[in-house]
């Protein structure tokens, strides 16, 4: 096989596996650009409740961002802030890890 056509297979069969790839979520990162500024950088309260040390689970923080919470004023959009549920995942459990 020469070097354009194996060039080519390359390419072809990264553009077929890159859309199957899951690449992690960075919890810290989307808390900070999406939460932080009514959370709190550091999860501990500002325009809404602190997060830091709540005593939900991983699981029920999950739950609140990806169904919204009709409690607030106004409340959080479904998901909140638009995000998927790997970020919902990965932000839930950096949550969990603020002290």
């Amino acid at each position: 096989m020469n070097s354009t056509k194996l060039l080519i297979a390359t390419t072809m069969g990264l553009c077929l596996a890159l859309p199957a790839l899951s690449f992690a979520a960075d919890g810290a990162a989307t808390y900070k650009a999406k939460c932080a500024m009514c959370h709190g950088a550091e999860g501990q309260g500002k325009v809404d409740p602190a997060l830091k040390g709540t005593s939900l689970s991983a699981d029920q923080i999950m739950a609140l961002i990806t169904t919204g919470d009709d409690s607030k004023k106004p409340p959080h959009k479904k998901p909140v802030n638009g995000l998927s549920p790997d970020d919902a995942k990965a932000v839930a459990d950096y949550i969990k890890s603020l002290k």
